[in-house]
């Protein structure tokens, strides 16, 4: 009786060739392309992030402190030092969107020279 050879070919799915991409792209050594662009996405964040955690910060810590003294006049009918309170969480509060003005523009004038510069030699780059 004569030996069949039988041979199945499966193709990876749609899902599967995607996986497989995502685990190549992490063991693929860096192109210096790719680092550019990886830096000039790092400053931009921290261009728009930190100001923007530095204002939330600031925002919700007066709200809480302006909440306490709404508590304070409200629950405990300790009106004066409820207003008191309430008052001094609004000044918190108040500078907020100029602390975040102030912190964005100190960080544009600190990185603006090598975002520029990264984003020039992105955009002028042959392939």
């Amino acid at each position: 009786m004569p030996e069949k050879f039988t041979f199945e070919y499966q193709a990876p799915t749609q899902e599967e060739r995607k996986e497989i991409n995502t685990i190549q792209q992490r063991y693929l050594l860096e192109n210096p392309k790719n680092d550019k662009l990886k830096r000039l996405r790092e400053l931009d964040s921290k261009v728009k992030n930190i100001p923007n955690i530095v204002a939330y910060t600031i925002g919700v810590v007066g709200i809480l402190v302006f909440g306490t003294g709404l508590t304070c006049v409200l629950e405990w009918d300790l009106i004066l030092i409820g207003v008191i309170v309430m008052i001094l969480g609004a000044m918190i509060v108040l500078p907020a969107y100029f602390v975040h003005s102030f912190i964005t523009k100190r960080l544009k004038a600190k990185y603006r020279e090598e975002i520029l510069k990264l984003s020039e030699e992105l955009l002028n780059e042959k392939e």
